[in-house]
């Protein structure tokens, strides 16, 4: 095959918001940007984001009090404490800053509108003077998880606005756009990333792309879980697959999968939060609202975890919808009225009309819990750099940060793509403007070889097997079935075993077309055994984790365990190793310290130590692996945080 080699600054692998935010802040730095994309920028899956993204603003009166350091302590609380508390921190200064700069490229956020406004809260209207002065400023509507009404949105069509408005910038600045074009593999020499080599879907043919920094914003993992996710067709974890292939770099978290209360059934189409915080009911088959008496306090906005559960065990009841599809429950949102709903839901109101056939201001919409984000990821330090391995960084869902720990606040994504491509955005740009590209055009050209060598090895092989398709949905079969929303021991050993068995599997499967050039066939042949390996993390960081925290929840262990599990999983998978090894990492320096999360259950297995002896543990610890650089800066950082605050 004809290869080629190209170089560039700074590479950004992906072409969503995180990834476009970081190229962004790399070339106003002067740097030359290349992203690489799967698909066009603007078919990118945060395209995807209806409801909003959090900012602490305080514009409208629900929102009056709210402040970075309110933001912030929701984000932990909603982590299930298990959150980098010094990036949590991090991101809810730099969130409202981001809200602005997008008011600036273009975003038209909904705006406050002085006078009397009324809004459904808890199932009742309430009629709400909104003051005057605010006329015009960026609005808020409620989320689950949070104090106050913090969401800005664009009516449910955020994540499009952002893109198309960050996108333009993208182009205004020049930043070379390769779309069509998959990353398969890291080109590192051992210590340092030096690229990537590429595969382009219209041609088949390979080629390198050398930087002086490699940046992965490729989005989740959510298609693991087959077509049991709200994740675009393209969201495979290639990022966390590239860095796993490695054998260096560590992924973290890797069991932390967050299920979304409200996908549309049985397509699995998100129906964004904004519903419900815009007042929309839950009900069960006899329209009865169960959240009230489950969550009495925060009712359908308790955060996702928590609400897709008790969704999940009123089915489980009995109490779902039967339907030829499989069990459902009801969303109610036509109290809203259909001016609300074809304005600030329009999205949804779309949505259900094309993919259900029915109309939300006056039927009610069949949902039910399914897979959404991947809480996990590459994992990073603060600045983004990748553990392990100089010039690799990661940012947005493909990074695990780690701002969401083991649950994620919705909004809170949508706001750390354009926070962390801002911040990360700029460490890149400072790493390069003083690096020179030096790496050996040898050690590119044998990657490039030996990815074609894989190619041509799928294309010759012969025999009779399961199709690459019918592996990919066991392996989602296996992933929804025993790795889902309630987990246990036995099933999860299970998956473990089940998905060696489809790797196995999968490094005998035979393709149907030969064709070498633009090829679906072979083009998901090469991300599979990705996918498998990702699978496999996941489930065994489920199967050793014994507590319940945020989105992984054991029913043989129930309680959040602080005194155990207040640790983030490490996996690396080394080259040639039957299987990954996991490790663990402290959660890093607690300023608020592990409590209730003001819903869900206050049961749990609390420290032993005081905070003071455990951030003093986190510095010895991170002092040991050379992640401090001096022990002037532990005094700093242990006097910045000794006490802990309530």
């Amino acid at each position: 095959m004809t290869t080629q080699m190209t170089t560039t600054d700074v590479l950004v692998i992906g072409g969503g918001l995180a990834g476009e935010r970081c190229a962004m802040e790399a070339a106003a730095a002067g740097q030359e940007v290349t992203i690489l994309s799967l698909v066009p920028p603007r078919r990118s899956h945060s395209c995807a984001a209806q409801g909003g993204m959090q900012a602490a603003l305080g514009n409208c009166v629900k929102a009056e009090g709210d402040s970075p350091e309110v933001h912030y302590l929701d984000t932990v609380r909603g982590s299930d404490w298990g959150a980098d508390q010094e990036v949590a921190n991090i991101f809810a200064e730099e969130a409202p800053v981001a809200v602005r700069e997008l008011a600036h490229f273009g975003v038209p956020w909904t705006r406050v509108r002085g006078g009397t406004n009324t809004y459904f809260i808890k199932g009742e209207s309430v009629d709400i003077e909104e003051p005057l002065e605010n006329d015009g400023l960026i609005t808020h509507r409620d989320f689950g998880g949070t104090a106050k009404w913090r969401a800005c949105y664009a009516a449910a069509g955020t994540g499009h606005a952002a893109l198309y408005a960050v996108d333009s910038e993208v182009v205004r600045l020049g930043i070379t756009v390769r779309d069509r074009a998959e990353a398969v593999s890291l080109i590192h020499d051992g210590t340092r990333c030096h690229g990537v080599v590429a595969r382009c879907l219209r041609t088949g043919t390979y080629f390198a792309v050398m930087a002086k920094a490699t940046v992965i914003a490729t989005g989740g993992y959510g298609r693991i879980y087959g077509q049991y996710t709200t994740n675009a067709t393209i969201n495979y974890g290639t990022g966390a697959a590239l860095a796993l292939g490695t054998g260096i770099v560590p992924l973290g978290n890797m069991e932390a999968v967050q299920f979304h209360p409200t996908a549309l059934s049985p397509s699995g189409i998100l129906i964004t939060e904004g519903c419900r915080g815009d007042g929309g009911y839950l009900l069960d088959k006899n329209l009865h609202r169960f959240m009230v008496e489950a969550e009495p306090e925060k009712q359908e906005l308790a955060s996702r975890d928590v609400v897709s559960r008790h969704m999940m065990q009123c089915i489980q009841d009995g109490k779902g919808v039967d339907s030829p599809n499989g069990r459902h429950l009801w969303l109610d949102i036509r109290h809203l009225g259909e001016e609300h709903l074809t304005t600030k839901l329009l999205e949804v109101f779309d949505i259900c009309r094309d993919f259900a056939g029915i109309n939300p201001a006056h039927d009610l919409i069949p949902v039910r819990p399914t897979q959404h984000y991947s809480m996990g990821g590459v994992r990073v330090n603060k600045d983004g750099e990748a553990y392990g391995m100089a010039c690799l960084y990661a940012v947005g869902e493909a990074a695990c940060w780690d701002m969401h720990g083991f649950n994620r606040l919705g909004g809170n994504s949508l706001a750390e793509t354009l926070v962390a491509g801002r911040v990360v955005g700029g460490r890149v740009a400072e790493y390069a403007s003083g690096a020179t590209l030096e790496a050996s055009t040898t050690l590119a050209f044998d990657a490039l070889n030996a990815e074609e060598q894989r190619s041509q090895s799928l294309l010759r092989r012969e025999g009779n097997s399961r199709s690459v398709y019918g592996i990919r949905d066991a392996l989602g079969e296996i992933m929804i079935g025993k790795v889902g929303i309630f987990r246990n021991g036995a099933d999860l050993a299970a998956a473990v075993d089940e998905l060696k068995d489809l790797i196995s599997e999968c490094d005998k499967a035979v393709l149907r077309q030969k064709g070498p050039g633009a090829n679906p066939e072979l083009a998901f042949a090469l991300r599979l055994p990705g996918m498998l390996r990702l699978a496999l993390t996941v489930a065994m960081g489920a199967l050793a984790r014994t507590e319940s925290r945020g989105a992984h929840f054991r029913v043989d262990y129930p309680l959040r365990n602080d005194q155990d599990w207040l640790s983030r999983t490490l996996v690396r998978w080394q080259t040639d190793a039957g299987d990954p090894t996991l490790s663990y990492e402290r959660v890093g320096l607690i300023d608020l310290p592990p409590g209730h999360r003001g819903y869900g259950s206050d049961e749990r297995i609390e420290m032993d130590v005081s905070v003071d002896e455990y951030n003093e543990g986190v510095l010895v610890s991170q002092a040991e692996e050379g992640r401090l650089e001096s022990t002037e800066a532990m005094g700093s950082q242990l006097r910045r945080y000794s006490g802990g605050a309530a």
